[in-house]
């Protein structure tokens, strides 16, 4: 008997290792390896392999996953000190629904109401799911999923198992999809997707066939080939956010993003405005939330090299007793709010800003000593404030005294980092950081892009709105991922093209990826020094300066021109060494990232000319607007112009801005709702960076559909619960 067949006589699948195995194909003149399988997943966070092991556990088991570093990604590094998952309340008597989830999360604006229903209606089973995986949500002894608040929460949705709430989520699914057997590529850094028209989705309109590598560890210089094609039907795109566009940034190291390469083939983009920004330290990268402020530890700054120590936040707020509350308050209201800087404890974040932004000088927390004062007066803080201290018995004593007492593994996590931090004895340098992007790349209700068959899931998919309870983006890479596995799994195991079709689609791919390499080495031998570090560095000190927490119009616009600058002349510009095969990888993670900040700078521009303003976790500058007030019944504070602000106020709540990158030469694309796609300022269409260009359309509203049993149990049966 074969090894192929079994005693039925029916045909054997290959393992999982041999299907997949690479076989060389001729593309462009090049001998390519190409691995085939109808579903590829780029990212292995919690939302890349949430995909994975749901593709398998819905019987669509032709899988691979790539990733440019296995252990890296924010997913696995990232966190606080107590990082919250957020879903539907699964304990005591509160009242809960999964429309009344569904609507908290769409009010946050500008939210597609499609997908805040299903991230409310998925979210217990996405939950669940992790439970039975072996994360260990806390329970109490009757079975209860305990809750608590979070920001922009009604409810007690959130819940928690530590600081390291989505590195344990990765390690337990991980071992799902290792148990699975599915093959698991590292260090394959995307370079660009293969697309093909789609002429059964209307005009202009592409599909996914397969995606274009480079295998950071084969050298270029060897026999082996280091480019890697993998062919395709699906590509479910779970890269993380655009982190490597800003220097600002607690994205841990290694969290780069490939969004623009999803932007290169005619993926949309949605809300690239709105980010969320934080308190964090810098060595090492991690949010300064909860605890950490709720202790009220002393903000200081320096000079760059350590000297001329001050406590300026005495500077703006004189009052002791409303200095302490408000630092305490940044614990609930961690990220950057602009609707709390005018009079809130997001004040702070606008002085942290002026200190190292405007000042160029270095911030500190210092828990060794109290602010103001050596005694530590809490009844000067709000009724709040000091009922929470009193609670938790730590009304007196020093910062550190309070951490060690209310959150010791707070404490201890510094010591455990490299390069470690001892709060009793060191000071903690800390910044306004870059932390995640609300928007992204464009779903529909089943997290699907423009482009058929290519799925963003995670913080790569568009799915949130202005504002999202803390915790609801863990939640909503679990949620996106299930969609998105079972649609591929009902509707979309198609083999994918055959060897002439696959080559002809991807060799312009992989010649303009050659030529980008030929061009950069060559250069490089001619004796010109490697920039792909200057480069990569520049764009993104220029982008948290001008494109950061605080813009306007003027430093959006002057950001804008830089970039598209580097990136009109990047083919003659780049250098990279030939024999440095992160160099040579730097030059296509460079290219990604002008890419990104292109798009994003120009959605910042025509936000601006819709006649945004200031919201979520950005101050858009604004002449006519006020200052940040001394007190609650103050005088404006004696701050630069640069802070002076008007609300949005919710103008904007009800539509959404969707991003388009239109390659040189190429046509806009087409639209079935009449509403125009239009650039922010008129431009070359054969401009070499090609051409962003923007729709504003209305949100979509939270579905009502038909509940009745009956016809959704008929439809059910008759097709499932996919389209």
């Amino acid at each position: 008997m074969s090894r192929g067949d079994d005693p039925t006589g029916a045909a054997r699948p290959a393992a999982p290792e041999r299907r997949h195995e690479p076989r060389t194909l001729r593309v462009a003149g090049h001998d390519v390896p190409v691995v085939t399988a109808t579903t590829v997943v780029v990212g292995t966070g919690s939302a890349g392999y949430c995909a994975a092991a749901r593709l398998v556990q819905l019987g669509h088991d032709d899988v691979v996953m790539v990733a440019d570093k296995v252990n890296a990604g924010a997913s696995r590094n990232a966190g606080s000190d107590k990082q919250t998952y957020y879903k539907l309340t699964l304990s005591g008597g509160d009242d809960d629904s999964v429309r009344e989830m569904a609507q908290t999360l769409f009010s946050g604006g500008a939210m597609d109401g499609d997908n805040a229903l299903a991230e409310a209606a998925l979210s217990a089973r996405a939950f669940l799911h992790l439970v039975d995986l072996g994360v260990p949500f806390p329970q109490n002894r009757f079975g209860e999923f305990i809750g608590y608040k979070t920001d922009h929460d009604p409810r007690r949705r959130a819940t928690s198992v530590g600081p390291y709430t989505s590195r344990t989520m990765v390690e337990r699914l991980e071992a799902r999809v290792r148990a699975d057997g599915t093959p698991v590529l590292d260090g394959c850094r995307v370079v660009d997707v293969v697309t093909v028209p789609d002429p059964d989705a209307g005009p202009g309109a592409r599909r996914v066939a397969g995606l274009l590598v480079l295998r950071t560890d084969v050298p270029h210089d060897g026999a082996a080939s280091p480019w890697l094609l993998l062919r395709c039907t699906n590509l479910v795109y779970a890269t993380g956010g655009p982190a490597g566009m800003y220097a600002t940034r607690v994205f841990p190291h290694g969290q780069w993003g490939a969004s623009g390469a999803a932007y290169r083939a005619g993926v949309h983009g949605k809300n690239l405005t709105e980010w969320q920004f934080g308190l964090a330290s810098t060595r090492p990268r991690w949010n300064v939330s909860g605890t950490y402020m709720q202790v009220v530890p002393r903000f200081v700054s320096t000079d760059a090299d350590g000297g001329d120590e001050r406590e300026f936040l005495t500077e703006a707020v004189e009052d002791y007793g409303r200095l302490l509350t408000l630092v305490f308050l940044k614990g609930y209201q961690w990220p950057f709010d602009i609707r709390k800087a005018r009079d809130g404890s997001s004040l702070i974040d606008l002085l942290v800003h002026r200190e190292t932004v405007l000042r160029g000088r270095r911030v500190f927390l210092d828990f060794r000593r109290n602010p103001v004062r050596d005694d530590f007066d809490a009844t000067a803080m709000s009724p709040e404030a000091y009922g929470y201290l009193e609670r938790a018995g730590v009304l007196g004593g020093t910062p550190i005294e309070r951490l060690r007492r209310m959150n010791e593994p707070a404490y201890r996590f510094y010591l455990e980092r490299n390069p470690q931090v001892d709060l009793e004895t060191d000071l903690l340098e800390v910044d306004v950081c870059a932390q995640h992007n609300n928007g992204g790349l464009v779903v529909d209700a089943w997290w699907e892009s423009n482009v058929s068959g290519l799925f963003p899931v995670g913080e790569a998919a568009g799915a949130h709105g202005v504002y999202r309870p803390g915790g609801a983006a863990l939640n909503s890479g679990q949620v996106g991922a299930t969609r998105a596995a079972q649609l591929v799994a009902a509707r979309r195991d198609s083999p994918p093209l055959d060897d002439a079709a696959f080559a002809a689609a991807a060799a312009p791919v992989l010649g303009a990826a050659l030529d980008l390499t030929v061009r950069a080495t060559g250069r490089a031998a001619a004796g010109v020094p490697d920039n792909t570090g200057d480069l990569l560095r520049d764009v993104q000190v220029l982008m948290s300066r001008d494109a950061g927490p605080v813009r306007s119009a003027a430093s959006v616009h002057a950001a804008l021109e830089q970039v598209h600058a580097w990136l009109t002349g990047y083919r003659d510009l780049v250098t990279a060494d030939p024999g440095s095969r992160r160099s040579v990888d730097r030059t296509f993670l460079v290219r990604d990232v002008l890419t990104s900040a292109y798009v994003y700078l120009s959605a910042m521009a025509d936000y601006l000319a819709h006649g945004g303003r200031s919201r979520g976790s950005v101050l858009y500058t604004d002449p006519d607007g006020e200052l940040p007030l001394a007190g609650p019944d103050g005088e404006p504070l004696d701050l630069p112009e640069l802070y002076r602000f008007r609300l949005d106020a919710g103008a904007l709540d009800g539509e959404i801005q969707e991003t388009a990158w239109v390659p040189p030469g190429g046509a806009s694309p087409v639209t079935d709702d009449g509403r125009a796609w239009a650039p922010v300022a008129p431009r070359d269409a054969d401009d070499p960076a090609g051409l962003p260009v923007f729709r504003w359309r209305p949100r979509r509203p939270v579905p009502e559909d038909d509940d009745f049993f009956e016809n959704v149990w008929r439809e059910f049966r008759e097709h499932g619960n996919v389209p």
